[in-house]
């Protein structure tokens, strides 16, 4: 198994070994606690060390990304077109493959659907350099929006257990928050080759903790992750909006 240096002080300091690939990453906590920040960092690495990346938009759209990497990991992201593929969710969509929209450089598809979500990522994929290093990062933030589709639960919750049990094509990355559906997630988490969790304390101080990592060393203590109270308060607004915008209407899919 290959390992990926992340290249930030500390992250580095918990995986001095870096993150094992092919793997699957789940970085678990509550709303609004900044984990798709943590995921940008691994995302700008990744990129600069030549790999390719599917990156799957939920609660955040492409400008704030674009804007976010920039400042704080300082990566121009549209640097890496060859290498970087954007996916995003968009539950008014009917959830179905022949719905799938392409506009912008984006794919736009109703991901509760298994079949949506393996379509939109073959589409990608075919999009990306075929021959790197590094292989393809999969990195989707919020998974647990798809949870709150009446019909697509279980058939979601399924595909993306097997996807972080089984699939070692691709190097996945998720974000959950714990705020709702937790014995769905404790499944997830369980199944998982690597497993952070993340807390906050005010005046918004974020910190991380690594419970597992596959056939690599790690240290399990405890982190304050070194990012600005202006850039957590902004993905925790995100995160509040998004969660009232998207869920009533992806309840009713």
């Amino acid at each position: 198994m290959k390992k990926f240096k992340i290249g930030q002080d500390w992250f580095d300091e918990l995986i001095p070994d870096g993150l094992p690939i092919p793997s699957s990453t789940l970085i678990s906590g509550e709303g609004g606690s900044g984990k798709p920040l943590l995921g940008f960092s691994v995302l700008s690495s990744w990129l600069k060390q030549g790999g390719n990346s599917i990156f799957i938009l939920t609660s955040t759209g492409k400008d704030f990304v674009q804007e976010s990497m920039k400042k704080i990991y300082g990566i121009g992201i549209m640097d890496y077109k060859e290498n970087l593929a954007f996916i995003e969710f968009n539950p008014s969509l009917a959830p179905a493959v022949n719905a799938i929209e392409e506009a912008g450089g984006t794919i736009k598809a109703n991901l509760v659907n298994p079949e949506v979500w393996d379509k939109a990522i073959e589409i990608a994929d075919a999009r990306l350099k075929q021959e790197t290093q590094l292989g393809t990062l999969v990195f989707c933030s919020a998974i647990n929006l798809f949870l709150f589709s009446q019909t697509y639960k279980k058939a979601i919750l399924n595909r993306l257990r097997d996807l972080i049990k089984e699939d070692k094509t691709k190097t996945y990355l998720f974000t959950v928050s714990t705020s709702a559906y937790k014995e769905e997630i404790s499944t997830l988490e369980s199944v998982a080759d690597n497993l952070m969790f993340t807390r906050v304390e005010q005046p918004m101080k974020l910190f991380l903790k690594i419970t597992k990592m596959k056939d690599v060393n790690f240290s399990k203590k405890e982190i304050e992750v070194p990012l600005e109270k202006e850039d957590l308060l902004t993905i925790k607004n995100l995160s509040e909006d998004s969660r009232k915008d998207l869920i009533p209407t992806i309840v009713r899919i």
